[in-house]
């Protein structure tokens, strides 16, 4: 879990960041576990403190929603033992504002470095678009010399000629 720093992983961290509706949201049960907590007593402190988190900071997965990320990753299954009631999920500004929730030195370390890997995967996010654009620029450019260089490869059209003879034309 620790780096040789004595920080948390970016890695594991970003590797429980999940894009749902729109937004990049990390888990009840994923943070309960960085924070070195239960998932039950991270959404007793999450529920005690509802005023601090508006829907865009906070929100339940449906369950469509749930079902999905289930397929996606191993979350336990209802009724096995698992969990028992839909999860609930937490912006970048949620995370940050559970710091002021969970008062301990571990959710002060764990908010940091999660704080940090939502930065580091907008920065990677914006370098990708970028490339993006500059692959989609190239492909065009290349498209063009394709098409160029299909034209010179092609076989000239035979020259047109005028028909020999008188053409009587009909007034």
């Amino acid at each position: 879990m620790n780096d040789p720093q004595g920080g948390i992983q970016l890695e594991r961290i970003a590797s429980r960041i999940y894009l749902i509706r729109g937004e990049k949201v990390m888990l009840d049960s994923d943070l309960a576990e960085l924070y070195g907590v239960s998932t039950t007593r991270l959404n007793q402190q999450f529920k005690r403190n509802l005023d601090r988190f508006p829907g865009d900071f906070a929100f339940q997965l449906t369950n469509p929603e749930f079902k999905s990320l289930m397929s996606q990753i191993a979350i336990s299954n209802i009724g096995r033992g698992g969990r028992r009631k839909l999860p609930w999920v937490f912006t970048e500004h949620g995370v940050a504002m559970l710091s002021s929730v969970l008062r301990s030195k571990r959710a002060i370390q764990v908010n940091v470095a999660i704080i940090r890997a939502f930065i580091k995967l907008r920065e990677i996010l914006a370098s990708n678009r970028d490339l993006a654009r500059k692959v989609e620029r190239h492909d065009r450019q290349i498209a063009v010399l394709f098409d160029t260089v299909r034209k010179l490869l092609a076989p000239p059209e035979p020259p047109k000629k005028n028909p020999i003879g008188y053409i009587r034309h009909n007034e």
